[in-house]
């Protein structure tokens, strides 16, 4: 099974591309960032993000699209802009037709470090591990991109059936 993850966001969208060899075994296909410049208007960011996306599904062929759910503690405007580009990710996946998986920050940091509260540098670290990496990947939204891989990997026949890890286009 080979899962896209998205770590979205208006400036920084990261992504990971991960195939699940065996319940407990990954294999990197690729990762980065899709980065809009902060002086372009939101629908030029937003236009970007989905066709980032959805190069990267034609590219990696996908089985799924595994996201982070929106959260925010205190920022409205910033929840609403995060919105958007979790919505045109979630979109490109739709229309490719891969079954769409979500995750909250606290289940992708349970999955990968053990503890639901970890930092994000914890994280960076248990992704270079976990993925047999030379470096913690950079930025953050990459590492949790990454991250958001190995929770779907992971847990993919736990937490109900938008979360089938047989499922495909």
């Amino acid at each position: 099974m080979v899962i896209l993850g998205i770590d979205p966001g208006t400036a920084i969208t990261g992504y990971g591309v991960v195939r699940r060899d065996s319940p407990n075994r990954f294999s990197v296909l690729g990762y980065g960032a899709i980065i809009t410049p902060s002086n372009q208007e939101m629908a030029g960011r937003l236009k970007t993000i989905y066709g980032e996306v959805c190069r990267l599904i034609e590219e990696f062929h996908p089985d799924c699209l595994a996201i982070e759910q929106l959260f925010f503690n205190t920022n409205v405007t910033t929840a609403i802009t995060v919105g958007q580009a979790r919505g045109v990710a979630i979109l490109a996946g739709a229309h490719s037709g891969l079954p769409i998986a979500e995750y909250t920050p606290l289940q992708v940091k349970q999955a990968v470090t053990g503890n639901g509260r970890a930092a994000k540098e914890q994280v960076g670290y248990m992704v270079k591990v976990l993925l047999g990496l030379d470096d913690i990947p950079r930025p953050d939204d990459v590492a949790d991109a990454l991250a958001i891989c190995l929770c779907h990997g992971y847990n993919c026949r736990k937490w109900g059936d938008m979360h089938d890890c047989n499922a495909h286009r």
